[in-house]
Order: structure tokens, then C-alpha cells, then sequence
């Protein structure tokens, strides 16, 4: 299996999401996790709160218009897995997110960026497993 690395674009994303978490922090002063705010859109207690995790969900789905605008076609993505595999990957990070304390954006950008002994932990934990995920299904199931 052949993965096609964009470094120009991957840089990009990478501003895109740090500037993101800067002006989450600046402006509103919450930290930019992304399972947080989806978990928040579940609670209609707080209407202001979730207005803004709505708007953050909303900007955040809207990246293909842009790209789609800015090229005049949709980002191409191609799972070079099944359907079934991907949700049963998302239900095992979604019970690492619960155990972890918070998702891949909570504590690699925000909380590393602040610092955080338990948000490096979370940190070298998920890209252990990542690695070690891309390694036994590459070279030891097959691939």
C-alpha cells in the first residue's frame, strides 16, 4: 500500500489547526478538543456554549467547500480499508478518547503546547499505537 505524503498541504492543515487552537484559547479561552465539542453538541444546557461548538463543527466540516471554491473540485479521499473497519476504528479510539481523558487535538496541540505531563503521555501513547498499528497491518497481515 502506497501513501501519498503532501508535505505543502500537510504543513498547511498543521497552521490551520494550530492558529485554530490559538484563537480558541485567545478569544474564548477553552481548549481546541475536538471529541469535547462534538460530546458538547449532545447537551443543549448552555446555549452560548454550544453555538460555539456548533460554529467550530460547522468551520470545521466546511474545509472541502474551500478547497472545492479554491479548485473548482472535491478533495479526493480514498480509505484504503473497509467500511466496517472504519467504524469499528472509530469505536476504539472513541473508548481510548473516554479512557484517555480527551482526543489527539485536546492533548497533542493544546495540551502539549501547555505543558502538560499527562497530555506527553497521552501523546507518546497514541503515536505508539499508531505505529504499531501501521506496522502490523502492514507487515504482518499483509498490505
Amino acid at each position: 500500500m502506497e501513501t501519498e505524503f503532501t508535505p505543502w498541504t500537510s504543513l498547511g492543515g498543521g497552521a490551520l489547526i494550530g492558529l485554530a487552537a490559538v484563537l480558541l484559547m485567545a478569544l474564548h479561552g477553552r481548549i481546541l478538543g475536538v471529541t469535547g465539542i462534538l460530546g458538547g453538541l449532545m447537551r443543549f444546557n448552555d446555549p452560548p456554549d454550544w453555538w460555539l461548538r456548533a460554529a467550530l463543527v460547522v468551520g470545521m466540516a466546511a474545509g472541502p467547500l474551500l478547497y472545492l471554491l479554491g479548485t473548482g473540485q472535491m478533495p479526493r479521499v480514498d480509505l484504503p480499508v473497509s467500511l466496517p473497519a472504519v467504524v469499528i476504528g472509530g469505536l476504539i479510539v472513541g473508548v481510548g478518547v473516554s479512557y484517555g481523558g480527551g482526543c489527539t487535538s485536546g492533548h497533542g496541540i493544546c495540551g502539549n503546547a501547555r505543558f502538560s505531563r499527562r497530555s506527553m503521555v497521552a501523546t507518546v501513547t497514541f503515536m505508539a499505537t499508531a505505529f504499531a498499528t501501521v506496522f502490523v497491518s502492514r507487515h504482518l497481515i499483509g498490505g
